[in-house]
């Protein structure tokens, strides 16, 4: 009992008396003798043990304070990072060059969450004809799986052999096939490079823009694949930005572009 009582002890400290602490700061430093420090833990340990709600509570809004601290840090990288993300011509993109809104995703063809999103921003794009998309191939797969990276260098190729049209038709060809967590294989990509009439031969090298992404990805924090930003093309601001460092639902996309447009 006396081990739990500890353990409890701290819990309260950690996680309920942290935030008064905190907005005490400024105030004296109130000085407890080692057997009022005791008695102090005993009541805590005594109430944690006849109240545990409060430990759930308090964990609860521990984490809630950690992501919206995560949140921030990545908004501020966003902006940090708002060349990169928006004006970087080796990137694929779709829509207006001049759009006033940009979204750019971050993905994986062999991701399954990316793959449910596939459908998801294929709708988007269709009813959002003035907004831009960029198309950030971030194969984290590669390592276990091959055809990540082949696909992926194959859709910049695409891009900068043939243009959006074709980068596009490739992508969602891609995701049509349905294949994914290693199912993805090269006989899943041919056919849609060909159906393209993409030129392997004539294909320049992307290493440099696949590893550029990947500092990017860092940079901004994102631990995994998808990752969506909703941003103005430029003069980007911390109340304009949208992150989402995961799926994506649809409505939630289209208020991150009407608030990125000042809607």
């Amino acid at each position: 009992m006396a081990g739990m009582k500890k353990i409890l002890t701290s819990a309260l400290i950690g996680a309920t008396l942290l935030p008064a602490l905190a907005m005490a700061a400024d105030a004296p430093a109130a000085t407890f003798t080692p057997e009022q420090e005791a008695r102090i833990g005993k009541i805590a340990a005594d109430y944690l043990v006849a109240h545990p709600e409060v430990l759930l509570q308090a964990s609860q809004k521990l984490q809630q304070i950690q992501q919206e601290q995560q949140a921030s840090a990545a908004t501020q990288a966003v902006i940090k990072n708002q060349a990169a993300l928006t004006q970087d011509k080796n990137t694929p993109t779709y829509g207006p060059e001049n759009g006033k809104v940009t979204v750019i995703e971050f993905f994986d063809y062999q991701c399954i969450y990316c793959s449910r999103l596939a459908p998801v921003m294929e709708q988007v794009i269709k009813e959002n004809p003035q907004t831009r998309f960029a198309f950030k191939e971030w194969p984290i797969f590669g390592s276990r799986w091959e055809t990540s990276l082949t696909a992926a260098k194959t859709g910049l190729q695409i891009y900068q052999q043939k243009g959006a049209e074709a980068y596009l038709t490739y992508h969602n060809g891609i995701y049509a096939t349905g294949h994914n967590e290693g199912k993805l294989t090269a006989a899943d990509v041919q056919p849609q490079a060909k159906k393209v009439n993409f030129d392997g031969k004539k294909a320049p090298d992307v290493e440099a823009v696949l590893e550029s992404t990947n500092q990017l990805a860092q940079e901004i924090g994102l631990s995994g694949t998808p990752g969506v930003i909703v941003m103005p093309t430029t003069g980007a601001t911390e109340a304009t930005i949208t992150v989402f460092p995961g799926l994506a639902d649809k409505d939630s996309l289209d208020a991150a572009i009407k608030k990125a447009g000042g809607n």
